[in-house]
C-alpha cells in the first residue's frame, strides 16, 4: 500500500460504513473486514472462506503477477494446488508472508483490518452479495469524484497564484539584473536561470534535467508540482524577488530558499521526509542550458 500522502475515508453503502486508505491516486485500498461485516459478525472468519478457493486463489495470483514484480509463483503454485480441499486453511497474514503479496495487507490498532486494493475489494464483495457490491461501487465513485473535485480546484487556484506571483518575481529579475546592454539571448538565459533558482530550491532539479527525466510528459515541471509546492512556490517567487532587490548574490539566494522550502513544506507535508530537496545541484545554476 502506498504509504506517501494516505488519508483514511468512508464510503456508505447502503447503510454500511467501509473505511477506505487513499492516496489521491487510483490505487485505494478498501477495507474487507468492514465488507465481511455484512454477511457476518465474524468478518475473519468470512475473509478465510474466501481465501479457501480456488478461484480466490487464481484471481490474487494473477492480481500480483500482473502488479508485483516481487511476488513468488512458487509459493502461490502451492497454494493453489491445495486450494478447496476440506483442510485448506488460509489466512490473510499467511498469503501476504508467503507470497510477499501487496494486493492485501494486514493493519493493525484500533481502526486496523484487512484491507485490499480496490480491484480485489471489489471482487471480494461481488462473493459476499453482488448487489451489495453495487452499493460499494456506487459509493466508491461518490468518494472519488468529490476527492478529485477537490483536489482539482486547490491545484488550481494554487497554480494561478504561482503564475500571478510570476509576475512580481520577473518584474523584480528585470528592474535589478536586467542592464542595458544584454543581447536578448542574454537577457533570456537571466530570466531562465533565476526561473531555476526557484526550481532548485523547491524541486531539486532544473527545468532541463526535468524535461531529460521526463521527455514524454507535456507541460512543464510546474505543471506537476503538488498542491504543497504550488503554494511554497508562491511564498519563494515573492522572497526571492526581495533577495534581489537587496542585492544578495546567487548561491545565497539558493540556500536561503532551498532552507525555507524544506521548512515549509515539512509543515505541510506533517513532518514527512522530502527527499528531493536533500541534495542541492547548485553548479547547475549559472551554467549554459
Amino acid at each position: 500500500m502506498a504509504k506517501s500522502k494516505e488519508f483514511k475515508a468512508t464510503i456508505n453503502a447502503n447503510g454500511a460504513e467501509i473505511s477506505v486508505v487513499s492516496s489521491g491516486s487510483e490505487d485505494d485500498y478498501i477495507s474487507l473486514t468492514d465488507i465481511a461485516k455484512y454477511k457476518s459478525d465474524e468478518p475473519n472468519d468470512v475473509i478465510r472462506n474466501w481465501l479457501r478457493t480456488r478461484d480466490t486463489i487464481e484471481f490474487l495470483g494473477l492480481w500480483e503477477k500482473m502488479n508485483n514484480p516481487n511476488f513468488k509463483p512458487v509459493e502461490f503454485e502451492g497454494f493453489r494446488n491445495e486450494a478447496g480441499k476440506n483442510s485448506f486453511v488460509l489466512s490473510p497474514q499467511k498469503w501476504i508472508t508467503a507470497t510477499g503479496a501487496i494486493g492485501i495487507v494486514s493493519k493493525s490498532g484500533r481502526y486496523g483490518g484487512t484491507f485490499a486494493h480496490k480491484d480485489i475489494a471489489f471482487e471480494f464483495a461481488s462473493w459476499v452479495s453482488p448487489e451489495f457490491k453495487l452499493y460499494i461501487i456506487k459509493d466508491y465513485q461518490r468518494l472519488k469524484g468529490d476527492e478529485n473535485s477537490k483536489l482539482s480546484l486547490e491545484w488550481n487556484v494554487n497554480r494561478v497564484l504561482s503564475k500571478l506571483n510570476y509576475r512580481i518575481h520577473t518584474d523584480s529579475i528585470k528592474e535589478n539584473l536586467i542592464s542595458n546592454d544584454l543581447t536578448n539571448k542574454e537577457i533570456a538565459f537571466t530570466y531562465a536561470n533565476e526561473a531555476d533558482v526557484l526550481n532548485v530550491a523547491l524541486f531539486g532539479k532544473t527545468a532541463r534535467e526535468w524535461r531529460n527525466e521526463n521527455p514524454d510528459a507535456k507541460g512543464n515541471i510546474r505543471d506537476y508540482a503538488t498542491i504543497e509546492q504550488l503554494i511554497v512556490l508562491v511564498n519563494l517567487e515573492n522572497l526571492n524577488a526581495n533577495f534581489i532587490e537587496k542585492g544578495m548574490e546567487q548561491r545565497q539566494r539558493l540556500m536561503d530558499l532551498n532552507k525555507i522550502a524544506r521548512t515549509q513544506l515539512k509543515s505541510l507535508l506533517n513532518n514527512k521526509n522530502i527527499k528531493a530537496l536533500k541534495g542541492l545541484n547548485i553548479k547547475q545554476i549559472g551554467s549554459d542550458k
